[in-house]
């Protein structure tokens, strides 16, 4: 497992979001997995790796999604 930390705004950046939107999900808990350091907010590679994966798909339409295969596929 990687150690490798990133701070918000690059965490943003490797997943193709926008720091506000990191923001946000923090809030509303549909977001990565992190961690609170100190005052600060770090994100894991790792996490930030498992939250990408998470988002494959196979269909638009959730009840179509066959998320087995995209996570077979990813493997």
């Amino acid at each position: 497992m990687s150690s490798e930390k990133f701070k918000t705004s690059e965490a943003a950046a490797y997943i193709g979001k926008s720091a506000s939107w990191l923001n946000k999900s923090r809030m509303t808990g549909t977001g990565p997995v992190y961690m609170k350091i100190g005052g600060g907010v770090q994100y894991a590679k790792a996490d930030l790796d498992a939250f990408k994966n998470g988002a494959r798909r196979t269909a638009v339409y959730a009840h179509a999604n066959d998320n087995a295969r995209a996570m077979g596929v990813a493997a």
